[in-house]
């Protein structure tokens, strides 16, 4: 059973020694230790970064800082900072990476520097470029893509997988009554994705699925795809897999508003979504996603640190170093981590609520079901406390 995140900090905090937090590439040498947590500047790529202090843990983590993602791989790095500020954690050395000018030549970089562990990188399409360089070095991987196709034994996926989703949503549905689904999603890997996480599911419990129609994103297809979906009939649950925008496009040509049925079920991109308030056909849906109470609590402490609101996805960064922290009681530093031990099977406790890594490396995460309603989301079947 897992504790609150409160007495992890607490138990993580009493044993550590130095922390600090670095950036490369970038500008000026850093300071020297003063005897607390460290947010060096950038420095330049030929310069030694690191000193010598055997008693840290080197982590890398490595994000894009410029470019198109740099404003998500800022969010990441700034909630890495605030949880090793949060925590005193003073036993680990975060040095990060930008990953945008190449994530392969990031990930020797970090290599060489002599981290242990890589929390990182953030887009799938890098996580065989690093894997090749961090593989032979025995350092092992927490990516924050939600991509299960990357998940591998020395790949620990962290991010929200969409699948879990679905299916912890269509199960849900299941005991309510339903039986009989029909599935509205996107062309492209995100509609395949949940299509094929509900099917199975829906397959699982004995139901069956009496249509599936898909379409093309970015314009307004959904409408004729509701409409071709509306015809069919049959059915008695909708599974609309795509944002809260285009869900609310779709959703009246399914049923009008205050209809009993079909019912309507959706996925994690719903998440946060206040604009499914106002639309009088989506009240009632359901989705599933992580918990959100702790969060709101970070966003609050992120906006008063940084001077904005964070990326949702921010938390893994955050939990990344709890998680890190976790290690360390059975990771002696400089040494590689240990095989198996992220395998923990009670899991772990972090502002996303608890996760454990799998064999596969895939990260299992307690759900909870939310439902849409008039001004407000209400979460009508909690999240597990654990595993």
């Amino acid at each position: 059973m897992l504790g609150n995140l409160k007495r992890i900090l607490a138990v993580v905090t009493g044993s550590l020694l130095l922390a600090a937090c670095q950036v490369i590439p970038g500008g000026d040498a850093p300071m020297p230790d003063r005897g607390g947590p460290i947010i060096d500047q950038p420095t330049t790529p030929d310069q030694a970064v690191l000193p010598d202090d055997e008693g840290r843990h080197r982590v890398a983590l490595l994000v894009p800082l410029s470019g198109t993602n740099a404003e998500v791989g800022q969010s990441i790095a700034n909630a890495t900072t605030m949880a090793l500020l949060d925590t005193g954690a003073e036993n680990l050395r975060i040095t990060t990476y930008d990953t945008n000018s190449g994530a392969g030549a990031a990930a020797s970089r970090a290599i060489a520097d002599g981290n242990r562990l890589i929390l990182g990188p953030l887009q799938r399409d890098s996580v065989g470029a690093v894997l090749a360089q961090a593989r032979p070095a025995d350092v092992p991987l927490i990516t924050f893509s939600n991509d299960t196709t990357v998940a591998r034994a020395d790949v620990f996926v962290m991010g929200h997988i969409p699948e879990q989703s679905v299916a912890r949503t269509v199960n849900f549905a299941f005991d309510q009554g339903a039986q009989r689904f029909a599935i509205l999603a996107p062309r492209g890997d995100y509609g395949n994705r949940t299509t094929a996480a509900a099917e199975q599911a829906v397959m699982a419990r004995g139901g069956t699925v009496v249509d599936v129609q898909r379409y093309d994103r970015g314009n307004t297809s959904i409408i004729s795809a509701a409409d071709r979906l509306a015809t069919t009939g049959g059915y008695d649950t909708v599974l609309i897999a795509d944002s809260a925008r285009l869900a609310a496009m779709a959703a009246p040509r399914l049923k009008d508003a205050g209809d009993d049925l079909p019912s309507i079920i959706g996925t994690e991109l719903w998440s946060r979504q206040d604009g499914l308030l106002t639309v009088g056909a989506m009240r009632g849906a359901w989705f599933s996603a992580v918990p959100d109470d702790r969060y709101r609590q970070f966003a609050t402490s992120y906006e008063a640190r940084f001077g904005e609101q964070p990326f949702r996805i921010a938390t893994l960064g955050y939990d990344a170093v709890l998680l890190t922290l976790r290690l360390t009681r059975d990771w002696t530093p400089g040494t590689d981590l240990p095989a198996g031990l992220l395998l923990n099977e009670g899991g772990f406790l972090g502002l996303d609520g608890p996760i454990r890594f799998r064999s596969n490396g895939l990260g299992e995460r307690a759900m909870e079901v939310r439902q849409v309603g008039n001004g407000a989301f209400t979460v009508v079947d909690p999240a597990p406390t654990g595993f």
